[in-house]
């Protein structure tokens, strides 16, 4: 038990300093970057949207399920084809979490080349999408002049707040946990150099890597540890990368949504685009750059010893605060909330309850919310993750704009009912 805690508390240490700051910068480009801008940018089959598609999504920390239903949603508000493939592959990869994450574990080199992999293979992604759909004409719109309401200052630093160390835990906690837990038991449990009996064969590494991780759902940070941890049992840096890549940037459910709502020769074009990519980056790594950039993983001294001696306060706190708003942040997301507006309005009025299947995350509820508020006739939308269910009420809109949407989202509609309230 011993052998395991340290390797783990070790990790937690190292990477809570730079997850806690990751997160507020994330809060901050959530709520004073207005969306707006996202949608105008990334409009036309040309260049400029795909670049602009890259650098926007570079940043984000959104993980592969969140970015499936905004990158929809920036669909539908008119970017073209090319730009959402771009900000499909670009946002998973990285987010500012996780850059200062890979940092602090994996060293600045690799922190500096990942973020790079991601907007190379996004740029080239995309144009090559442009191509491929320039046939196709743009059937969607977007509305520039929807109005805004503006928030005083404390309300909007609220949110901002709320948003990183609740929703954003709510989302990705438990996938940092588990990259945690996966790392510490690779630590123990994995012979020591096991990897490096297949350095002879680095293709055959990185396509074995490339296998086991393109099916799976790891997030670009959860990722962070167990590429440590594996590179420290002989895995090369460039298998380590291929898992850095591919793993955030692909899973089951994100190929079947982008497979119904961009089609199967974009969903091509997307995974050629990965592998080519991760495959192309982790060979540069081990190849053409200096061995010693990728080799400074910041917890080598503990394994098999124990936790560092030398953890500094300012760390040991850190860790403290981030297990603290991860215990509130997933005490809130499994509470009852029953004060919403749907389920206490002083008059009877009709809300008719959709089974959605796909929604997974705080940014699935938020854009299925966003997309059905938006349909005539609705007055309010509220979206229960647990219940796979959203509650809209409202006069006179259109059923059957709602089941469009739901499926234009990427999401499966099921069955509606209609209640009394």
């Amino acid at each position: 038990m011993k052998e395991y805690i340290y390797p783990l508390l070790t990790l937690l240490n190292e990477m809570s300093p730079y997850l806690l700051l990751g997160l507020l910068v994330a809060g901050i480009l959530h709520e004073f970057v207005p969306r707006k801008i996202y949608a105008d940018k990334l409009s036309g089959n040309n260049f400029s949207s795909v670049l602009y598609a890259a650098l926007f999504g570079i940043p984000l920390p959104l993980c592969s399920c969140g970015v499936i239903p905004t990158a929809a949603s920036l669909r539908r508000e008119g970017a073209s084809k090319g730009a959402t493939v771009s900000f499909l592959i670009s946002t998973p990869q990285t987010g500012v979490d996780s850059i200062l994450a890979t940092a602090s574990l994996l060293g600045l080199p690799f922190a500096i080349i990942r973020p790079l992999a991601a907007f190379v293979t996004a740029l080239f992604g995309g144009c090559i999408t442009n191509r491929v759909a320039k046939s196709e004409r743009n059937n969607t719109t977007t509305n520039s002049n929807e109005p805004t309401k503006e928030k005083k200052l404390i309300k909007r630093v609220i949110a901002m707040l709320r948003y990183a160390f609740v929703t954003m835990l709510q989302d990705i906690g438990k996938w940092i946990v588990i990259g945690l837990l996966i790392a510490a038991i690779i630590t123990i449990a994995v012979p020591e150099n096991f990897f490096a009996q297949f350095n002879d064969s680095p293709i055959l590494n990185m396509l074995v890597i490339l296998a086991l991780s393109t099916p799976m759902y790891l997030c670009a940070t959860g990722s962070i540890p167990i590429a440590a941890a594996l590179m420290l049992k002989g895995l090369s840096p460039g298998a380590a990368f291929v898992l850095l890549m591919a793993g955030p940037a692909t899973n089951l459910a994100t190929i079947l949504v982008i497979n119904k709502v961009l089609g199967k020769k974009i969903l091509l074009t997307y995974l050629l685009t990965i592998i080519t990519g991760s495959i192309g980056f982790g060979l540069l790594i081990d190849y053409a750059l200096p061995p010693e950039w990728f080799t400074s993983i910041s917890y080598d001294t503990c394994t098999g010893c124990g936790a560092h001696d030398g953890a500094a306060w300012w760390q040991i706190a850190s860790s403290i605060l981030f297990v603290i708003l991860l215990i509130v942040a997933f005490a809130q997301k499994f509470s009852k909330h029953n004060d919403c507006d749907c389920c206490h309005s002083h008059t009877a009025k009709s809300v008719t309850r959709f089974r959605i299947n796909g929604m997974m995350c705080n940014h699935c509820k938020a854009n299925v919310e966003s997309s059905l508020g938006k349909i005539e006739g609705v007055t309010s939308v509220r979206v229960e993750l647990t219940e796979k269910t959203a509650y809209v009420e409202g006069e006179n809109y259109d059923t059957g704009k709602i089941i469009q949407t739901i499926s234009e989202l990427g999401y499966e509609y099921i069955e509606h009912s209609s209640q009394k309230q």
